[in-house]
Formats: C-alpha cells, sequence, structure tokens
C-alpha cells in the first residue's frame, strides 16, 4: 500500500487541530467515569478558582457562549457540585458545594495524569514555549476585524 502524503502537515493550523483532538479525545477518557464532560469540568474548575462569579462571567472566562453555558450550570446545579446565590438584584452568583469541591480536586488530579501523559513525551523548555506561544494565537483569532 502507497503511503499518502498530506500537504497540511507543514502547517500550524492543521497540527494544532490534530494535538488538540487527540488530548482532547484521551481527556475524556480520563474523566469518562466520573459522568463529566470537559467544558463541565473546565466551568467547575473556573467557579472553584472565582467563587461568587457570574454565569456570565464564567462564560467569557471560558469563552462559551451564553445558550451553551446555561444547560452546563444547570447540570452541575442538578448533581449538587454548584450553588447559586442571589448577588444583587440582577445577577446570581456560583459557587462550588461541598461535593463540587471534591469533584473539582479529583478532576483536578485526573487533568494533571492526562497531561503528564504529553508532556512527558516533550524535551526540556518546549511545554513553556508552546504555553508562551498559544494565547498569542488565541489572541489574534480574538481580535475583531477592522
Amino acid at each position: 500500500m502507497t503511503t499518502l502524503t498530506n500537504a497540511l502537515e507543514s502547517r500550524l493550523g492543521y497540527q494544532l487541530r490534530r494535538a488538540s483532538a487527540v488530548m482532547m479525545a484521551d481527556l475524556a477518557r480520563e474523566l469518562a467515569d466520573l459522568d463529566l464532560r470537559p467544558a463541565e469540568v473546565t466551568t467547575l474548575l473556573v467557579i472553584g478558582e472565582n467563587p461568587d462569579c457570574s454565569q456570565t462571567e464564567v462564560g467569557q472566562a471560558l469563552a462559551i457562549k451564553r445558550a451553551n453555558m446555561v444547560p452546563i450550570i444547570a447540570r452541575l446545579m442538578d448533581r449538587g457540585f454548584v450553588a447559586r446565590t442571589r448577588a444583587d438584584g440582577r445577577s446570581h452568583a456560583l459557587t462550588l458545594t461541598d461535593q463540587g469541591r471534591k469533584m473539582a480536586d479529583e478532576a483536578n488530579h485526573r487533568i494533571a495524569a492526562h497531561e503528564a501523559r504529553f508532556v512527558t513525551q516533550l524535551a526540556t523548555g518546549e511545554v513553556e514555549t508552546l504555553l508562551r506561544c498559544l494565547p498569542t494565537i488565541r489572541g489574534i483569532g480574538a481580535e475583531p476585524e477592522g
């Protein structure tokens, strides 16, 4: 059988997409028995690090649209991980429950194990370089066209 060449192999966007797909699939497997999707886990972790934040603030921090945040927060509340209290006349503050803090701790532990599988395959300094460069790429995509 002939090995096909792929003209996209030298393209940054293609490589980022393929790497992201591999990492997200591995993360989903790592979290599977917790019955939490990656977006739910990241939401849980952001709320844990920012007690009394609003749903809008969490959505902005994670670049999740309001319409998509509603079911995420609802599911986390239904599972007893997040509590909502009235912050003022219009908004609600989100906090983790005791059960939510335990789940966030477990998820953090699993995320660390997941990332270690990849980080250990990279040379010293490569992870730091990636972490320094990727926000720049994200920022370019977030700039309004002008």
